[in-house]
C-alpha cells in the first residue's frame, strides 16, 4: 500500500504544479480507487482516504476490488470486525479534537485486545494547520 500511496502523492504533486492548486480529497480518493480497481487481482488491501479541502472534511473507504464509499468515519484491518458496534455507538458528528482522538484510541485499543494480529501500539497523527502532532501509546492494561 505504501507504493500505491507514493504513486498517488506523485500524481497529486503534479496536479498541484500544473493547476496551481491542491487536488480535492475526492480526486485523491478516486485515484486510489482507480489504482485499486485496475490492480484488483494483485492488490489485497482495503484503503481509507481522508482529508480536508476547500469543501470541508471527507472520509472515503476503498474496499477490496476498488469501489469507493464516502462515510462519516471508516475503520479497516483485521481488528475492525471486533469494533464496528463500539464505533457505531460512540461516534458523534462534530466531536472536538480531543474527543475524536479519544474515540480513535479507545477503538484501536479494543480491537487490539480482541485480535492477535492488531499489533501492540497505537499511533495517532492529528493534522492541524501548523503541522502534524504524532503520538504512540503501548497496549492499555485494562
Amino acid at each position: 500500500t505504501q507504493a500505491v500511496a507514493d504513486y498517488v502523492i506523485l500524481h497529486a504533486n503534479q496536479h498541484a504544479l500544473e493547476l496551481g492548486e491542491k487536488p480535492l480529497v475526492s480526486s485523491i480518493a478516486n485515484l486510489f480507487r482507480l489504482i485499486a480497481y485496475n490492480n484488483r487481482a494483485n492488490l489485497s488491501a482495503g484503503l481509507i482516504v481522508a482529508g480536508v479541502d476547500a469543501e470541508g472534511p471527507h472520509v472515503y473507504s476503498i474496499p477490496l476490488g476498488g469501489s469507493i464509499i464516502k462515510q462519516e468515519w471508516s475503520i479497516g484491518g483485521s481488528g475492525s470486525t471486533f469494533i464496528y458496534g463500539l464505533c457505531d455507538r460512540t461516534y458523534k458528528p462534530g466531536m472536538s479534537k480531543d474527543e475524536a482522538v479519544d474515540f480513535v484510541k479507545t477503538s484501536i485499543f479494543q480491537a487490539m485486545a480482541r485480535d492477535g494480529s492488531s499489533g501492540g501500539i497505537v499511533r495517532t497523527v492529528v493534522l492541524p494547520v501548523d503541522g502534524p502532532v504524532e503520538e504512540a501509546l503501548g497496549m492499555r492494561q485494562s
